[in-house]
């Protein structure tokens, strides 16, 4: 979500709780015996060519495709993506001056974020073409829809519901795993009436509850951070797509050369 070097600036953000926010770092230790949060692994079920090249911000899948948006000042866009082979067979260009982040669709549209613009770009998910622009207040990280909504994070504990239409804000939940706050929610996934998230700078998901904010489980995905052993620091675990008709679940990361397909574990190991 953040190049190397920037801190983080988001907007100050209530939150119905006094106890301190926590650290990715803390994810692993809260989800231990005396937890009451599971620590899921995942299987690899099959590995997938992937642009290492791609700062990835967004990912879902449509219609027998991936989706990608991905991020970096210059260099940000949306694409279609072949599956097999990784190529890309369609593109469309962000803005130079922006920083690309998180992916939606929406009926015939994909809605893509910006980090710090405050834009958010429609495409037509066929042609890629742009369809018009929205605004929203705050920063741009992950995106998805359950199907009512466009579901946002920007960094802070909180998930955003907002209009998909207009991007108004409906309402926020703020995001707690055991009962603190949980900060730096990334890409988002809606599967199984739940969101995947990733957590910026760790090596795993965490799946939670959209109605409360509780995180009901840890994924760990540590495995697939040791096999592609990215020298960036920013070449994090980050992209979250479902293909929802054939039950298949993929992750990538960024300027990772590889995008897994993943089974998660039904029960802790």
């Amino acid at each position: 979500m953040i190049a190397a070097g920037l801190a983080l600036a988001g907007p100050a953000v209530l939150v119905s709780s006094s106890l301190p926010s926590a650290a990715p770092a803390q994810v692993q230790a809260t989800a231990t015996s005396d937890s009451r949060v599971p620590m899921l692994s995942a299987t690899i079920v099959a590995r997938y060519p992937h642009d290492r090249t791609a700062f990835t911000e967004g990912l879902l899948w449509h219609d027998g495709a991936l989706y990608e948006s991905t991020g970096q000042e210059r260099q940000s866009d949306v694409r279609r993506v072949s599956l097999k082979d990784g190529k890309i067979l369609a593109k469309a260009r962000i803005d130079p001056a922006q920083f690309g982040e998180g992916l939606a669709l929406w009926k015939d549209q994909l809605v893509s974020l910006t980090w710090h613009d405050g834009i958010a770009h429609r495409w037509d998910v066929r042609t890629l073409k742009p369809k018009g622009q929205n605004r929203y207040t705050g920063e741009g990280w992950g995106l998805t829809s359950d199907g009512v909504s466009l579901l946002q994070s920007d960094g802070s504990p909180d998930i955003i519901s907002r209009d998909p239409l207009t991007l108004a804000e409906r309402k926020r939940v703020a995001v707690t795993i055991d009962g603190r706050p949980l900060r730096d929610i990334n890409e988002l996934e809606y599967v199984h009436g739940a969101l995947l998230a990733n957590v910026w700078h760790t090596g795993f998901l965490v799946r939670i509850d959209p109605a409360t904010g509780k995180v009901t489980a840890v994924i760990d995905l540590r495995p697939l951070v040791a096999e592609v052993a990215a020298s960036d620091p920013e070449a994090v675990l980050n992209g979250i797509a479902w293909d929802a008709k054939a039950d298949r679940l993929f992750v990538t990361g960024k300027y990772w050369p590889t995008l897994f397909e993943i089974k998660i574990a039904a029960t802790p190991q």
